[in-house]
């Protein structure tokens, strides 16, 4: 019989409610329409690409084609033709010798931070990173020092008390925020002690570099042999998934060694097929990465015209800082209620404990879109959001 004192199972997540509730912390899932009358400025679909008709045509011939799912792990029979041409062309299209997708921009980065770093090794990792590098991190064998955002001479000193292999893990652009990482500064630090660079460039392809072909392209870093990157295809490339970018030495001992490779299922074909229509449109129309770009420095213009404190965007994130957490919940709502969506950054997701909107550019969006949204966002504003005299 079990003792009359014990607490039932389970019994402790009404306490964790209650404080999240106390905190303003409780998150809810929203199901949206598909055909919702309300402007989209939280997406991360920086391209719209996601219900672009080639994107939506290559998603369905790939289902009639190869059916609903992949049938199993890559390594087994999860491998199909499709997955192998969008490896191949994701690859030469971001300047890296080889690629491996998998079935999550998660997934990726766990499998790349995991596989490179093990016992023994030293992971130097950005304060500011998302959090599948952080639990990338958290699952590695390595030992892992967490230096101040954006410090090239941080990562120096680290990489300095190591003498053993070591990465440098660090986002190309910060999802919160929107900078940029010192790429070139960081590659120099690493290559100084021999380390290698693990690069998440989520929120660089498609947006950054020639034609969207990514942040280390732009930094010439994509095909160097110290050189890996991983990307997501749910936001430039409007679907699904995620892959890792490389040398093929390093596409190999990942296919040999990443746990989130090896035991995961393949990814969907249809998801491979959205994605690998995406990219080939993308490079027939590489202009709609500077209009992503451009659309995110107008938001940034017209914003702080109005007197807000936006963040310069390097990409296609703006942030708009909001006076307390609370304040950025309700910000958020009336926009809403006015037509607009838009993210909310709080504690404890931004590193910095500075609570957010987050907007995100698409290059999809007209002017009078980008104008519209600025006078909702102006307008719902709590006190203090606005400066003074503006």
């Amino acid at each position: 019989m079990a003792p009359a004192h014990r607490t039932p199972a389970f019994g402790w997540l009404g306490e964790q409610h209650r404080a999240r509730a106390a905190a303003g912390l409780v998150r809810t899932l929203r199901p949206r329409p598909a055909d919702s009358p309300l402007l989209d400025l939280a997406s991360n679909d920086y391209l719209g690409l996601a219900r672009h008709p080639e994107t939506v045509d290559g998603a369905v011939q790939a289902a009639h084609r190869w059916g609903g799912g992949a049938t199993g792990s890559r390594l087994v029979t999860g491998t199909t033709e499709l997955h192998t041409r969008l490896e191949r062309e994701l690859a030469e299209f971001c300047g890296f010798e080889a690629a491996l997708v998998l079935s999550s921009g998660y997934a990726a980065n766990l499998a790349a931070v995991t596989a490179l770093a093990p016992h023994g090794s030293l992971i130097v990792s950005d304060a500011g990173n998302h959090a599948s590098l952080i639990d990338g991190c958290r699952l590695a064998r390595a030992a892992t020092q967490v230096v101040p955002h954006a410090d090239p001479e941080a990562v120096r000193k680290a990489l300095g008390t190591h003498a053993g292999p070591a990465v440098v893990v660090s986002d190309t652009v910060f999802s919160v925020d929107g900078d940029q990482a010192p790429l070139g500064q960081l590659a120099e630090s690493a290559r100084e002690f021999g380390a290698g660079l693990v690069l998440d460039d989520a929120h660089g392809l498609g947006v950054l570099g020639a034609g969207g072909r990514g942040a280390p392209h732009a930094a010439g870093l994509a095909g160097t042999p110290d050189t890996v990157a991983t990307v997501t295809l749910s936001k430039s490339l409007g679907s699904q998934g995620g892959a890792v970018l490389g040398p093929a030495p390093v596409i190999e001992h990942l296919v040999n060694a990443a746990r989130t490779f090896i035991f995961d299922t393949g990814l969907a074909p249809a998801a491979a097929g959205a994605a690998l229509g995406a990219l080939r449109l993308l490079r027939r129309e590489p202009r709609r990465a500077a209009r992503a770009r451009e659309v995110a420095a107008t938001l940034h213009q017209l914003l702080t015209s109005e007197g807000l404190s936006a963040v310069r965007p390097d990409a296609a994130v703006v942030s708009v800082r909001a006076p307390s957490p609370d304040d950025a919940v309700r910000w958020a709502a009336d926009c809403r209620a006015a037509g607009l969506v838009v993210g909310c950054f709080r504690p404890p997701s931004v590193p910095d404990g500075v609570s957010r909107l987050r907007l995100t550019a698409r290059a999809d969006l007209t002017d009078e879109q980008i104008a519209e949204a600025v006078r909702v966002i102006s307008r719902a504003a709590p006190q203090g959001a606005v400066s003074a005299g503006s």
